[in-house]
């Protein structure tokens, strides 16, 4: 399959579940992999990954929801709730950090492009997210990126060691696909494109 190919192929899918036929020793190497192959400015590699399988996985989906009952009208929680409980029964997460150190590092070593760094910070994150994603479809395996940050921080921090240098970014979590995902719908290519000759 082309690269193309899996471009097209991968997914946000909501509907996951248990059955995946891979040990956690082999995903965390497809994981670590993904994300030891991924560009980053300056080669940083400021991206920081903790993978979460069994009750490490669970644990972190009713931290969210904890979280969120705080927040959410109590009329509405029982849709929220609905929601977390479909990423509680996938088979595992990956926490995407940033180490807010390696970022300061690079600020004070080149002064000139220093308030960039933060934001290729992001984009070192956005690439390891992607190339993890992209591995994981390459196996079968269905997925979804998610973002409760930073309502989840603290209490991920506190419950898995995260040093205070890291900074949450993303929530990939997944598992075997149960349902396909949607038919996926396109912008005009006029809006979204130029190319001059």
């Amino acid at each position: 399959m082309s690269f193309l190919d899996q471009l097209q192929k991968r997914r946000t899918i909501y509907n996951i579940g248990r059955q995946v036929s891979f040990a956690d020793a082999e995903l965390e190497s497809l994981i670590k992999n993904a994300v030891r192959q991924s560009p980053s400015a300056f080669n940083s590699q400021s991206s920081r990954v903790v993978i979460l399988f069994n009750q490490s996985h669970e644990k972190f989906w009713t931290l969210v929801l904890e979280a969120l009952q705080k927040l959410v009208p109590a009329d509405a929680f029982a849709a929220t709730q609905q929601r977390i409980q479909g990423f509680i029964d996938g088979y595992g997460t990956v926490l995407f950090y940033e180490d807010q150190d390696v970022v300061k590092q690079l600020q004070q070593n080149f002064a000139q492009y220093a308030e960039n760094f933060p934001v290729w910070s992001e984009h070192s994150t956005a690439i390891a997210q992607f190339a993890v994603w992209l591995a994981l479809e390459d196996q079968g395996l269905g997925a979804s990126l998610q973002h409760y940050n930073p309502i989840v921080d603290e209490a991920a921090a506190e419950a898995f060691g995260i040093p205070a240098q890291w900074k949450l970014r993303a929530q990939l979590v997944f598992g075997s696909v149960e349902a396909p995902a949607a038919e996926k719908t396109y912008i005009d290519d006029a809006v979204r494109f130029k190319t001059f000759n």
